[in-house]
């Protein structure tokens, strides 16, 4: 049973992080190239939001699993205090990376959509700021993501 828990943990945890890898590191660049045309932005739109359910359907993987092989290895989840070092880094990391992609999908990524149609030098400063975060959000929450990552292996070798 450990070791599938460890399977489905690795696997939804390497969906979620290459997922995140390939739109920002290949996709977006590849838009950004094309001066934004209305067709690439298309697809770039539509390759994250058909991403967008499979992120959560590894988060709740994620979030399943987790919980059971840090019980698993005898660290009582309900009692942080007892928490090792490690474990504590990288549950804080897997949270705000949860809020991060919280507030990607439901306050920024739905108001992205909407200021993308108005031309650049007509956008309002707070519409500047919405599509200015957008951009620089996703490439945060890879850097807590690899972040997560360095900590589980850190974790998995203690």
């Amino acid at each position: 049973m450990y070791s599938i828990l460890v399977v489905l943990h690795i696997l939804a945890a390497m969906i979620w992080i290459g997922g995140m890898m390939f739109l920002s590191l290949v996709l977006a660049p590849l838009v950004r190239s094309r001066k934004a045309a209305p067709e690439f932005m298309a697809l770039f739109r539509s390759a994250a939001l058909g991403f967008r359910p499979v992120v959560w359907m590894a988060i709740a993987v994620l979030l399943t699993t987790g919980p059971m092989l840090l019980a698993h290895r005898g660290i009582n989840v309900a009692n942080p205090g007892s928490w090792a070092g490690i474990v504590t880094v990288k549950v804080t990391l897997v949270v705000l990376l949860l809020f991060l992609t919280v507030l990607h999908d439901l306050v920024f990524g739905p108001q992205v959509s909407r200021v993308s149609t108005i031309p650049e030098s007509q956008r309002t400063p707070s519409e500047q700021v919405v599509f200015k975060t957008a951009r620089w959000l996703p490439r945060l929450s890879l850097f807590i993501g690899l972040a997560v990552v360095i900590a589980a292996v850190m974790l998995a070798r203690s």
